[in-house]
């Protein structure tokens, strides 16, 4: 259609009132209108101000010269004296950067912004979209680098990521639900209250969170939660959640302070968790803090400085305790107890059968556990004499302690520099003492676990995000 100039036209008057005083008061959009046949026009003249208020009907077009963008509704108001442009019915805006459709829309000229209301959908070059019941928008100008959208009311933003890595990867999504998105440029997200982002692979909410898929990073603030999904799944919370992606997927989720992850074959508790990630299955958890980290598996239970655990494919294969470590565990199933096994030592390993087993439901079972440095152990075993509630008792002091089981039951220990001990096996009508190589002649004054201090009560999430 043709752009009209001539003072005659009705068109070319609001055209003129759009523009009137430029030379005085520079605008980031001079508005220009489409002449299209048979637009009812009625324009008012303020006799104060001399400003005019325009009415157009019939279906209108608009667009800021020169600047790339245009607007259609089926009706339209502009305020000279605001520099404000109201559209109604069947809104589009669109310009290189976004598109914008609404109910309702106002034009803001002296700013570049755009306010729009009605079952709005916004989306940008990149192909993010948002939907929702309101929504502002802010143009790119020279004092304002960035595009910026707002919007409150709860929308939902569905954020394209699309393949960086050139292996002709489909574009990845990531749907976003809060009371309030506020969108800057095309990569910058933040959202607050109640928020929900849902991934292929994860479920993640918080009361806040900040999103850049330029760096494939998102942070979850105030009462945070990520979810895992697929077969296994996880869960972690903690005061802030860092999480970050490579080739369209999570790889690492980070929880500081507070931090709690819980899966089927591990539970963790200490003030930093990182767990790391692979083909949306936990393939390491790494805990540590001040305040110590505290690991329990299937019948066990570690404490230590740091705590590394390797599962590859979500199922425990090795716990790494590291600096002051003290691991106990329920004793062999013949043994009738109130008294758990235990040992301790600057460093702890636990071995696990992890790949023994095809049944994906099953636990692993401990296979070895080694204590190095000033290590201490006590267990306990069924006796071939005494009663069952009259376990044997075996506790061995010694630089290096392995403990080796078969079928979840203590196979066969090694006590290597320094080896000292005691075994009391009660007899059926008296205790009898066999002290060990070594050993003194009777045991020492505490055979009970070293003095820990333990986390406090872990509360679980419910059973449904098990």
């Amino acid at each position: 259609m043709k752009v009209l100039r001539p003072t005659l036209s009705l068109v070319a008057l609001l055209a003129a009132a759009a523009t009137a005083g430029a030379q005085e008061i520079p605008r980031n959009c001079d508005l220009d209108f489409v002449n299209k046949p048979g637009n009812p026009a009625n324009i008012r003249t303020d006799p104060v101000t001399g400003k005019r208020i325009t009415y157009l009907g019939g279906g209108i077009i608009a667009h800021c010269i020169g600047q790339g963008n245009t607007l259609t509704a089926d009706s339209a108001e502009y305020y000279e004296s605001e520099g404000r442009l109201y559209l109604v019915g069947n809104v589009h805006y669109t310009e290189p950067r976004a598109k914008v459709d609404s109910h309702t829309m106002t034009y803001y000229q002296n700013d570049d912004h755009l306010h729009a209301e009605g079952d709005v959908v916004a989306v940008q070059s990149n192909g993010s979209t948002l939907r929702g019941p309101v929504a502002d928008y802010y143009r790119s100008t020279s004092q304002r680098p960035l595009a910026r959208m707002f919007a409150p009311s709860r929308p939902t933003v569905t954020l394209i990521q699309k393949d960086t890595s050139g292996r002709g990867k489909p574009p990845d999504t990531a749907h976003v639900v809060a009371n309030t998105i506020t969108m800057e440029g095309d990569s910058l997200v933040y959202a607050s209250g109640r928020v929900e982002i849902t991934r292929p692979d994860l479920l993640a909410t918080g009361d806040s969170a900040f999103m850049d898929s330029g760096r494939d990073f998102a942070r979850l603030m105030r009462e945070p939660s990520v979810i895992g999904k697929g077969t296994r799944t996880f869960t972690l919370t903690g005061g802030v959640i860092d999480i970050y992606s490579k080739d369209k997927q999570v790889d690492r989720v980070v929880a500081t302070p507070k931090g709690h992850a819980l899966s089927k074959d591990l539970e963790l508790v200490a003030d930093s968790i990182d767990l790391r990630m692979l083909a949306n299955q936990l393939q390491r958890a790494i805990a540590w803090g001040p305040s110590r980290a505290h690991a329990v598996s299937p019948d066990r239970e570690i404490i230590a400085d740091s705590i590394d655990a390797i599962m590859p494919g979500q199922r425990i294969r090795e716990v790494r305790a590291l600096r002051k470590a003290y691991a106990e565990s329920n004793p062999d199933s013949g043994v009738v107890t109130t008294q758990r096994d235990w040992m301790s030592g600057d460093t702890i390993v636990a071995h696990f059968d992890s790949l023994v087993s095809t049944d994906t439901a099953s636990k692993p079972r401990i296979r070895e556990i080694i204590a190095e440095g000033n290590a201490r152990s006590f267990y306990q075993m069924k006796n071939s004499k005494g009663p069952r509630t009259e376990p044997t008792v075996n506790y061995v002091v010694g630089r290096i302690i392995d403990i080796v089981f078969e079928s979840a039951k203590v196979s066969t220990v090694t006590v290597t520099d320094k080896a000292t001990g005691v075994l009391i096996e009660p007899a059926e009508a008296s205790a009898s003492t066999t002290p060990a190589t070594g050993a003194t002649t009777k045991p020492p004054a505490t055979t009970k676990p070293p003095t820990v201090t333990k986390p406090p009560t872990v509360v679980k999430p419910p059973s449904g995000q098990q």
